[in-house]
């Protein structure tokens, strides 16, 4: 089968964060699997996303995909899919009148513009594809779209590839124990319940380590916070890194955290669990279908910081759970291996 996917998303991992590991992991897995994918990026940047996503979509009417199915992420396709002449998925990474919530101002507005699009998109497509339960919730409230036409496809996660750069890891001499964050930094990833967990932490876990990757709208926020919190010895905000350094952060922590409010999914959960890391994060959206609470880690209630300093305390001194944990996340993480997951996604999308 030819396959057109189409996406205005970054094809980077520094501005397409999980969307694009996610995109990318599905098309390698389908390409193993016999079959042709064809990605049709963004080309254009004009400096306004919302702009640069309208012309993108402007310019699949123009010149129309070519395949036996088209896949429209997140609100691609939404243009073309009117006069449409192929079958036509939309699949939802995230849901976009979900993530406004969390935003504010411009930001918001402009999201509460593609979130418009989003629901013509999913109007229009033959099915519609989401990353979890949650956000099948959200598509059927929000969008007003038959549950009927929702199909569940995870994100999936490449676990040879993964597995190997682990191998290739060099330890590094423990300083302490050490907690790992990979994000994007915006608002709904809540970082900032963890600087705030982490000073409280600090003065009952002398020692303790935590090691943020990414960068984001919040990165200017979250440094004046670090400073004023006096973190400097604790925390280091090492910012954008490749995906060899980021195999031996995962590999080098002791225990992952994201207090994230918000997720469609939440892929990192996925590499951190590969990595054998127990997971502290929030019951919120759709990470308790992700990391089970007490078998891969611990979840607590969202937005309270000193609870978030106790389950990472309890974590951090216990290393028989910590192995429990790590190796229960293991077994999870590969319930989502790439090929299982492309199986399952040209289920949903057989006709019929």
């Amino acid at each position: 089968m030819k396959l057109a996917f189409l996406t205005s998303t970054p094809l980077t991992p520094t501005e397409g964060s999980g969307t694009f590991v996610g995109i990318r992991e599905l098309e390698r897995a389908l390409v193993g699997l016999g079959h042709q994918v064809e990605t049709r990026a963004l080309a254009f940047r004009s400096g306004c996303h919302t702009l640069d996503r309208w012309l993108y979509n402007l310019g699949l009417v123009v010149m129309p995909p070519v395949a036996d199915l088209a896949v429209g992420f997140d609100l691609d396709g939404f243009l073309w899919a009117r006069r449409r002449r192929i079958p036509f998925v939309a699949s939802l990474k995230g849901v976009i009148a979900d993530e406004l919530l969390n935003e504010r101002g411009v930001t918001r507005v402009l999201l509460s513009v593609q979130a418009a699009w989003e629901r013509k998109n999913v109007g229009r497509a033959d099915r519609v594809l989401v990353t979890s339960r949650y956000s099948a919730g959200i598509v059927e409230r929000a969008y007003r779209v038959p549950a009927e036409k929702v199909a569940l496809v995870p994100d999936p996660i490449d676990l040879a590839d993964w597995e190997q750069r682990f191998a290739r890891v060099v330890r590094r001499p423990a300083e302490g124990p050490t907690v790992l964050c990979v994000a994007r930094m915006y608002p709904r990833k809540r970082i900032g319940d963890l600087l705030e967990a982490v000073s409280r932490l600090r003065q009952r876990l002398p020692g303790v380590q935590v090691r943020i990757v990414g960068s984001g709208p919040e990165r200017e926020r979250l440094g004046r916070l670090h400073a004023r919190l006096g973190l400097a010895d604790t925390v280091q905000l090492l910012g954008e890194v490749s995906r060899s350094r980021l195999a031996e952060e995962y590999v080098n922590a002791d225990c992952f955290c994201l207090p994230s409010v918000q997720e469609g999914f939440g892929i990192v959960f996925l590499e951190a669990m590969a990595a054998g890391l127990p997971i502290v994060a929030c019951r919120a959206a759709a990470v308790p279908e992700v990391v089970p609470d007490g078998v891969a880690g611990l979840l607590v209630e969202p937005r309270q910081p000193e609870r978030l300093a106790a389950a990472l305390e309890e974590v951090l001194t216990d290393s028989r759970r910590r192995k429990e944990y790590g190796e229960a996340g293991r077994r999870r993480a590969a319930e989502f291996d790439a090929p299982r997951v492309a199986e399952r996604f040209l289920e949903a999308v057989r006709p019929g």
